[in-house]
């Protein structure tokens, strides 16, 4: 190990915010591994224990390198503070485990995975007793908590296999995954469709989670020409085929890609390891189209909002959740159905959050649709967190109904442009490895925020919100206190010819990510646009 990465490994703990833990693994203090594991263990049984006598946590965990293992330590460390612990016995998709929270009434879940990252990554997702990931206060109490522990004295431990024969310890139920796939076939809206349906799938778990659920869900619905990429099929902490296992990417279609050139297909999925994302791509003559986010999530928000209707299903003044960065299409496809849009801090926690606030107003059975920009949506409130598992099953049975109709998503997608204008988007993300990266991300951000430049790409800056310190500026005038969702670091510049910038450093990685959305009466002109707002703020943030 050199002195530079010497350095990296120890110069701080690895930080436990609102996404747990998530980093490369190794030895070192910012490093996952078993004592980092079981600090944050301890330092949650802490935090549950201060409130509760006897607290319970649900484990689940994914394909990756020491997943279960760290899953079956933090088990130990919950049986030697004298709590219970529940453990899959087998992998198992995140949205599994938020249901589970509930199902099994538990104080708290622990899910080992780090999404969508390289293989060198793992992770440590904490979800409260409503099945949502934390939010800031929590992470915060907890984070004081693990703070407070001596990384190799201050764990209690238990070998996993004394605690499951002392009972605190118990494997979870096959009757629980039995009764998440029936809730998940609940979903459907035309039942039959694809039972009728001669629609071609090729899917890709990705060498995750999803492999297991997602068949069996599909086949129960009634599908009949499902294909599965044998190289990505079984578990598989490597991911040998992808540098990646990220659906947002065209490079984890490249193998579906390749066998749809012999098995002809109409629809590609992906699922990312821990199953909680989930990425297209469509038929488009000789080659396939891939969806981002926002495209399918407003193709399924139509599809939801017209069928419902069509069959009397919809309720009276129906919610729709979505992040700040997300498209603002969703307002368009709302307003023709009379919905409420909920938007959101960037973070799938915040749509469960508003999930729950909801359901305490006896409401939650307004809620229609949840989404995000990064591929995470939720149909329904059975699950707190987004769910691949569901969404697979709605998004075959919307291509289906079109195929019927004689359509095609892409089609679908040009009809929601023609009426609601052709709104296209763009992540961009900046890295800045270690401890000098991190002090150079945040003055950037800062610069941004204070700089406040006067036009981007020519497109004059017509309001700025400022969520760290909940303040719009409008104009010269300045209103703090005018933002009403948490404090967090992202501004967000609203600019001429409803155009949009966003700009934040990601909780989980590295990275500032800058969210661009234009809004043009045509494709080309939006694609324009887009090209040059990229082009000037990407300079921008070189210079600073």
């Amino acid at each position: 190990m050199t002195e530079l990465e010497l350095n990296d490994a120890f110069y701080k703990d690895l930080e436990f915010g609102t996404g747990g833990l998530r980093g490369c693994m190794g030895a070192g203090t910012n490093r996952m591994n078993i004592n980092t594991v079981n600090k944050a263990t301890q330092g949650l049984c802490d935090f549950l224990k201060s409130k509760k006598e006897l607290p319970s946590v649900a484990i689940a965990f994914d394909s990756r390198i020491k997943s279960e293992q760290f899953a079956r330590s933090a088990a130990g460390v919950i049986a030697a503070n004298g709590a219970k612990a529940y453990i899959f016995s087998e992998l198992m998709p995140t949205p599994v485990l938020s249901y589970a929270v509930r199902e099994l009434e538990c104080d708290a879940g622990i899910v080992i995975t780090a999404s969508h990252n390289p293989a060198e990554y793992n992770g440590y997702k904490v979800y409260g007793s409503d099945g949502c990931q934390i939010t800031l206060g929590m992470a915060e109490s907890i984070q004081r908590c693990i703070k407070k522990v001596d990384i190799f004295d201050g764990v209690k431990k238990e070998p996993f296999e004394k605690a499951v024969q002392e009972g605190f310890v118990h494997f979870v139920s096959q009757d629980l995954l039995e009764k998440y796939l029936d809730e998940v076939m609940q979903c459907s809206i035309n039942p039959e469709i694809l039972k009728e349906s001669d629609l071609k799938v090729i899917y890709t778990p990705l060498n995750g989670t999803g492999n297991k659920p997602v068949r069996e869900i599909l086949s129960r619905a009634g599908l009949k020409n499902l294909t599965v990429v044998p190289e990505q099929e079984n578990p598989d902490g490597h991911f040998p085929t992808c540098q990646n296992p990220n659906p947002e990417e065209r490079s984890v279609f490249k193998l579906a890609i390749g066998l749809a050139e012999k098995i002809p297909a109409d629809l590609l999925l992906a699922t990312d390891p821990d199953c909680d994302r989930v990425g297209i791509a469509v038929k488009n003559g000789r080659g396939y189209t891939l969806l981002t986010g926002n495209e399918t999530g407003c193709l399924l928000l139509s599809y939801i909002l017209s069928q419902k209707k069509g069959k009397n299903r919809l309720p009276e003044s129906p919610v729709i959740i979505k992040t700040i960065v997300t498209s603002a299409m969703v307002y368009m496809i709302a307003r023709e159905y009379g919905a409420q849009v909920i938007d959101t801090l960037t973070g799938f926690k915040y749509i469960g959050e508003q999930i729950g606030l909801l359901e305490q107003k006896h409401k939650e059975g307004k809620y229609v649709f949840g989404f995000e920009e990064s591929y995470g949506y939720l149909p329904e409130t059975f699950v707190r967190d987004k769910d691949a598992v569901s969404t697979t099953l709605l998004i075959c049975e919307m291509a289906a109904f079109y195929k019927k109709n004689n359509s095609t998503l892409l089609e679908e997608l040009e009809k929601l442009y023609e009426k609601h204008g052709f709104w296209k988007h763009k992540l961009l993300s900046f890295s800045f490895e270690g401890a000098d990266g991190m002090k150079k991300m945040k003055a950037i951000i800062n610069n941004f925020r204070n700089e406040c430049f006067a036009d981007y790409a020519g497109l004059s800056v017509i309001k700025t919100d400022d969520y760290l310190n909940s303040v719009t500026v409008n104009g010269e005038t300045s209103k703090k206190g005018s933002l009403f969702l948490p404090k967090s670091d992202v501004v967000l510049f609203s600019l001429e010819k409803d155009c949009e910038i966003v700009i934040r450093p990601s909780g989980t990685e590295p990275k500032l990510k800058c969210y661009l959305t234009v809004k043009a009466k045509d494709s080309y002109g939006a694609i324009q646009m887009l090209k040059a707002l990229e082009t000037d703020l990407t300079y921008k943030i070189k210079l600073l």
